[in-house]
């Protein structure tokens, strides 16, 4: 009998894999997301380019004789040793003795952040007060190079650096715990409306109920949940693959993000194992209120509370992070719905691979009690027709239409 619902699963997933992935509308499909990105990205990199040049800082220099070039000179042997660097450096004038030199002037009249005037011992700089608080230090340290006939040489400061810290790993696999958790909510919503469109047009063309007639209801349910999976797989296959294309053209790729403690192999296969049970157990619901509804109006009132839901499970499975070892992130665990979300966040942040099995396991058995449930309220609340079977009622025989 079981292998039986699942040749019958199979064959209604084959099917309805075939029509969607085969058709136009998936094309567009595909298409949809890659848009905005690619928009961003050239809107990203227009507004990088206009910020890099506007925050190219250039401070004009107006000293006496050389002191000028002496001070562009100190600027080039220390800016390695700046922290974030130093701004250009621009001999605009060499000023004549006795003379004066007007720096407001200068500074309203050419695109410069800054001006320095004076001499190399009293030094004067003209700016901005977030720039003169920033940059006043930093010219006192090249003035006081730049005077001295022969510099000393920079101490050679010896470094022990630390890889990492105890504190630090465990902020960064929060933050790699949280990512997961986020595109795998963003993936579960975008992908798994195409399990309710899909039953809700087979309904209206009466598909549904010639199938229904032909094989078991929770195998047909069955079928169209993987069928649906394996679409959202092509999709995520698609624009991982386009995005790996704008990785290799030059663009820059997200940060990087902290190791999980279960190493980047094992978390990328409990991504995928969990991002399946998450789209089957949020498809199995919608399949159920394809069932229930009649119409898309129907439909569209129906899974807004399944989608509401959806983002309190989100919510909860995001609060549940910032409490480790409470009860609330147990129930998060536990809870079928949010419990692919916290199991991620698990897995990024603990070595241990046992409690994944038990999890699968779980979230895998409430599928198919979802998927039974909804193929028994589908029966129950649409099909209306079926093979008649006599009842004697009352020493005559009746005849009741199964349900």
């Amino acid at each position: 009998m079981v292998p039986e619902r699942l040749r019958a699963a199979w064959v209604v997933a084959r099917r309805d894999f075939v029509a969607v992935v085969f058709s136009k509308a998936f094309i567009f499909f595909l298409l949809g997301p890659l848009f905005p990105i690619v928009v961003g990205f050239f809107a990203g990199m227009i507004g990088a380019s206009v910020q890099h040049d506007l925050d190219r800082a250039v401070i004009g220099i107006a000293l006496p004789a050389n002191e000028g070039d002496r001070l562009v000179s100190a600027r080039a042997a220390l800016v390695d040793t700046m922290p974030g660097g130093a701004p250009e450096f621009q001999v605009i004038e060499r000023v004549r003795p006795g003379a004066r030199f007007d720096a407001r002037a200068a500074l309203k009249n050419r695109r410069l952040a800054a001006v320095v005037s004076g001499t190399l011992a009293a030094p004067v700089l003209t700016a901005t007060k977030g720039h003169s608080d920033e940059w006043r230090g930093m010219i006192a340290l090249f003035a006081s190079h730049a005077r001295s006939a022969a510099p000393a040489p920079l101490a050679d400061v010896r470094t022990d650096v630390v890889v990492t810290s105890a504190a630090n790993e465990h902020n960064g696999q929060v933050v790699t715990a949280q990512a997961g958790q986020l595109l795998l909510f963003l993936l579960t919503m975008l992908l798994a409306g195409m399990v309710l469109s899909n039953l809700v047009e087979e309904k209206a063309n009466k598909i549904i109920e010639v199938l229904a007639a032909s094989i078991p209801m929770d195998a047909l349910f069955l079928g169209k949940l993987f069928a649906m999976l394996a679409v959202s797989m092509v999709g995520i296959a698609v624009w991982a693959s386009g995005y790996g294309v704008m990785v290799l053209i030059g663009t820059r790729s997200i940060p990087l993000l902290a190791t999980p403690a279960v190493g980047w192999p094992l978390f990328l296969g409990l991504g995928f194992a969990y991002f399946s049970m998450a789209y089957l157990l949020l498809g199995s619901m919608f399949l159920a209120i394809g069932g229930m509804a009649n119409t898309v109006r129907e439909v569209q009132t129906l899974s807004m509370p399944a989608t509401m839901m959806q983002l309190i499970v989100f919510f909860l499975a995001s609060f549940a992070l910032a409490r480790p070892g409470s009860l609330i992130e147990w129930v998060a665990q536990v809870f079928p719905i949010s419990s692919p979300y916290a199991m991620l966040a698990y897995a990024a942040q603990h070595t241990g691979v046992m409690p994944h099995v038990i999890a699968l396991a779980w979230q895998g058995l409430c599928v198919a009690l979802m998927v039974r449930g909804g193929a028994l309220l589908f029966r129950r609340s649409v099909m209306k027709s079926g093979p008649a079977r006599p009842r004697r009622r009352g020493g005559k025989i009746a005849i009741e239409v199964a349900g």
